[in-house]
């Protein structure tokens, strides 16, 4: 019988341990709670060591002890219920889960939301978050996407400093707490995203140099060494994170993972460790009867990652569009600055629309050479897009929303930008209403030096924004409660008018036959930069829609691009209903032939077929 990696706990008190440890002759378990004693493990082939041992029941505390010098957590830890620097902990692998008849939610159907636990709610854990799981399904959404709950070090951190893969941080509730919660997403018809990171671990508490050669000096990422994909030893390292992928499917239900930059993820080897993980996970999906996903972050534009492997193509399911991004917040901010300098033009945006991406082998002026390659045949739900997320709001040195920076004529129209796409649109926690709160950077590290080096390195990373103010602290308690989100927001004023919109624009998205086609070959995109206007056309069979937007800050008069169709207006952002200043646009379009419409400064319309 073959056992995973960590503590598995067999019943009886029995409980079976597993380490990758070539670095050391001989291993040990210390068990340090409940009384003190210790195991001596046994070499296997590969450098592994493992040992049954008896009297072990669930939340006994132990650490692995190397070659009888030094002691370090398990690095297939579970629970970490002191921090990075405790005990490991032994979890229980028991829980009433009642989703035996989920079987998840196609792709093209998700519209995420994603999260940060720790500021999503005032208490900042799994359990919290449940009372919000209802608003959520109210609203449209049909996926929950969480940043990183991998244990980091203190109880403030975004989750990508995460120094043990398989634990669940303690103060959002450990193991049961994330159970639960998916749990109460899958009876709500919820799927559920777990951003996960396997291109570096934090610098605090991470111990598994320790144990094997997990890491690599040939090459280097931006946030120290990399993982050992491809060298000597890489066989047990791909293991590891492709088990720890399969673990969260399979211990926690999970529905798709998301990869964090997987462009610092280097592996030139004629088996990418991408390509590796995303079979492993569409195998363990189809053996559970399960729709699960792989959806990557990187920012190479590399149409690849996302193509099928008869294509060339490592076959993951989808992969975050910064390039879309960019092009609605660069048209309704008007900033040029950093990466914005490449973007700005309508006709970005409508290429975004046709093809996921805007830079597919052009040259780049803030790369300084070209970007990207071709998207084309490739379906529409195989693209995110947002016009804020985690990065795009923390990474700005202030950390302001959309909710800053635009009007609020101006908010509805980045939301029906986003939302009426082909793609899978993502909302960041609070977008839905315009939350005031900024989403900054935090951190809670114990190591004065480590400390220095962070607020050093946010300085230097907006010296190409040229923003000007002080960086705010990220070791700063204050720093991290400025972030809560304050909810009651939603249920008045501007807000509770926002929050409507949203939802009936989710609505239309789910409704009307035009919208729910992913295909990119029933839509048309057409940019008008002098009005810098946006028409979009999109159909399915006789269904037909005519979105028409308005980027700019005045009044634009323009005539429909498209040959005449009799639409009725479902939807105008200027209307008085979305307090707006009102809409001269006819209910009608296109029933005389050609009919020119006059719309309102930063709205849309919508029309489609009677």
């Amino acid at each position: 019988m073959s056992f995973p990696l960590g503590a598995t706990c067999l019943g009886k008190g029995r409980c079976h341990f597993l380490v990758w440890a070539p670095l050391a002759q001989k291993v040990e378990v210390h068990i340090v709670a409940p009384g003190s004693r210790t195991l001596e493990m046994q070499p296997q082939d590969g450098g592994y060591h493992q040992v049954l041992a008896e009297g072990v029941a669930p939340g006994t505390r132990y650490y692995y002890r190397l070659d009888a010098q030094i002691e370090k957590p398990d690095p297939a830890s579970h629970f970490q219920p002191e921090g990075v620097n405790g005990p490991s902990e032994v979890a229980a692998a028991t829980f009433p889960w009642e989703d035996a008849s989920w079987s998840g939610v196609e792709l093209s159907d998700y519209i995420l939301y994603e999260l940060h636990v720790g500021t999503f709610t005032k208490e900042g854990t799994f359990e919290a978050a449940i009372a919000y799981l209802d608003e959520l399904k109210y609203l449209g959404v049909s996926a929950l996407e969480l940043m990183p709950v991998a244990q980091f070090p203190g109880a403030r951190n975004w989750g990508y400093d995460g120094a043990f893969p398989f634990a669940v941080q303690n103060s959002y509730g450990g193991p049961a707490g994330l159970k639960a919660l998916v749990n109460a997403c899958h009876t709500r018809g919820l799927a559920v995203v777990l951003d996960v990171v396997y291109n570096h671990l934090g610098p605090e508490g991470n111990c598994l140099a320790f144990f094997g050669n997990y890491f690599t000096d040939r090459y280097r990422t931006p946030w120290g060494l990399a993982i050992n994909f491809d060298g000597p030893g890489s066989d047990e390292v791909r293991r590891y994170f492709i088990e720890n992928a399969l673990y969260w499917i399979k211990e926690f239900h999970l529905d798709a993972l998301r990869l964090d930059a997987i462009h610092a993820i280097v592996d030139p080897s004629a088996r990418p460790f991408l390509e590796e993980l995303g079979l492993a996970v569409h195998q363990e999906a189809e053996q559970l009867k399960h729709k699960v996903y792989v959806i990557a972050e990187s920012d190479r534009n590399d149409s690849r990652i996302i193509r099928d492997h008869a294509q060339g193509g490592y076959a993951l399911d989808a992969q975050w569009s910064d390039d879309f991004h960019h092009a609605v917040h660069a048209l309704l901010t008007g900033e040029r600055n950093g990466y914005y300098c490449d973007f700005g033009d309508v006709s970005h945006l409508a290429k975004a629309y046709r093809e996921g991406l805007v830079y597919s082998g052009q040259f780049s002026a803030f790369r300084n050479r070209r970007h990207g390659n071709s998207s084309s045949g490739l379906p529409a739900e195989r693209f995110v897009v947002f016009a804020q997320n985690h990065d795009q709001i923390g990474n700005r040195m202030m950390g302001e929303r959309l909710s800053h920076l635009l009007s609020f004529e101006a908010q509805k129209l980045a939301a029906g930008l986003v939302l009426l796409s082909p793609f899978i649109p993502l909302l960041f926690m609070g977008e839905e209403y315009g939350e005031k709160a900024p989403f900054q950077y935090f951190i809670s590290h114990s190591d004065p030096s480590l400390i220095k080096a962070v607020r050093r390195g946010r300085q230097e990373e907006f010296a190409a924004f040229k923003w000007l103010g002080k960086v705010p602290d990220p070791q700063s308690e204050g720093t991290f409660q400025k972030c809560q989100l304050n909810q009651e927001l939603r249920h008045s004023g501007e807000h509770l008018v926002l929050y409507n919109f949203v939802r009936e624009l989710i609505r239309l998205r789910k409704e009307l036959p035009a919208f729910r086609s992913r295909n990119r070959e029933e839509l048309e995109a057409i940019a008008c930069d002098s009005e810098k206007v946006l028409w979009i056309r999109r159909w399915r069979g006789s269904e037909q829609a005519v979105a028409v937007f308005n980027t700019s800050n005045a009044v634009a008069s323009a005539l429909p691009p498209f040959p005449a169709a009799r639409l009725s207006k479902v939807l105008d952002s200027a209307d008085q209903r979305w307090r707006g200043a009102g809409s001269s646009n006819p209910d009608t379009l296109g029933t005389e032939g050609s009919c020119s419409l006059s719309i309102s400064a930063s709205s849309f319309a919508l029309y489609h077929t009677n």
